[in-house]
């Protein structure tokens, strides 16, 4: 006979994948509807793009390594790495970028290593790699963030460009489509603007980038929230935003007319999605409490050095990544001993 008896009282009962799956996603829904206000309604569709081809690719691994289908399935996982691949993705950007990405992440990025546990890279971010070395005009094409393009187009027009490339006749294609602050910033130096001419221009807003400052907001209260239900622990957020605030700071203390400061680069591009929703991945990132905190400020670190210097205007996809071939590394010398156990 088989008892319903409850865990003992020093026992506690670890949440369901689910319901963290779930937390995670419901943290994430206020930055996607602020970011649906910005930048249009590209985002749902996009979203819808990657739910559907991430649940067909999930199905048909796990029917090609003879695995049940219910439990995977149904356990959010799959939704939570369209959620982020579609908030990365440029609204307008074609249909097949999504789909592309959403496949390599599922069946190359989760299946082909044995699962969910068992992937040393975290999928998303190797979906958007791979689109960003592969097709970097289009993944970097983004709408202005003043909402005065957006409110014209409806969602039908936003179909048609996504899924026929087709504009509508009012709009050309450099009226829909623009650098982000952070490329804008990158660009602008380059061209050896000044930092005060560089932030006058209509990407940028009060103190990040218009619109995405907003955005990457409603993703620190996300986070927070999450934090506060004890679904990601502080150290790796801290750590990124600790790694890449210190630099961007330092660097800014070494010469304003260069370097952008703290604040902006906090507050641009994925830093906030990195640091919360990304970094944190359970699978990919470190386990010890030390560790995760070396974890976290590698990311920020690499993620300046790749903003500040490299090719890329966001260097968060390449630091999460590089960072997880670490981890190994990490957890050798930060997970501590067992108690009578010799050096």
């Amino acid at each position: 006979m088989k008892l319903n008896t409850p865990p003992a009282p020093h026992l506690h009962r670890a949440p369901s994948v689910r319901f963290i799956m779930c937390m995670v996603l419901l943290s994430l829904l206020p930055a996607m509807c602020v970011q649906t206000v910005y930048f249009g309604s590209g985002l749902l569709l996009q979203t819808g793009l990657a739910v559907s081809t991430g649940l067909l690719c999930e199905a048909l691994a796990l029917q090609m390594r003879h695995k049940p289908l219910a439990q995977p399935l149904t356990d959010g996982s799959v939704l939570v790495t369209a959620a982020l691949l579609a908030m990365s993705m440029p609204p307008l950007a074609p249909w097949w970028l999504i789909v592309s990405a959403m496949a390599f992440a599922v069946l190359l990025g989760k299946h082909a290593f044995g699962g969910l546990g068992f992937n040393p890279f975290n999928p998303a971010m190797l979906g958007y790699a791979v689109l960003l070395v592969s097709f970097p005009r289009q993944m970097t094409s983004w709408l202005p963030a003043d909402g005065a393009l957006q409110t014209k187009l409806s969602l039908n027009q936003t179909a048609q460009a996504i899924f026929s490339g087709k504009l509508p006749e009012i709009y050309s294609v450099d009226m829909l489509s623009g650098a982000s602050p952070l490329a804008a910033l990158k660009s602008g130096l380059s061209q050896r603007q000044t930092m005060e001419e560089i932030f006058n221009q209509p990407a940028f807003g009060s103190f990040a980038g218009q619109g995405w400052q907003w955005v990457s907001v409603a993703l620190l209260l996300g986070g927070l929230l999450m934090l506060a239900m004890k679904i990601i622990r502080w150290q790796i957020p801290s750590g990124v935003l600790l790694g890449l605030g210190g630099c961007a700071w330092i660097m800014n203390i070494i010469d304003p007319g260069r370097h952008a400061g703290t604040l902006f680069h906090l507050f641009s591009g994925a830093t906030m999605l990195c640091a919360f929703f990304i970094a944190t991945d359970p699978v990919t990132a470190a386990t010890s409490p030390r560790g995760r905190l070396v974890y976290g400020v590698g990311i920020g670190v690499l993620s300046y050095v790749i903003r500040d210097f490299g090719n890329y205007h966001d260097g968060v996809a390449f630091a999460v990544l590089l960072m997880n071939l670490a981890v190994p590394l990490i957890d050798k010398f930060t997970i501590p001993r067992i108690y009578g156990e010799s050096a």
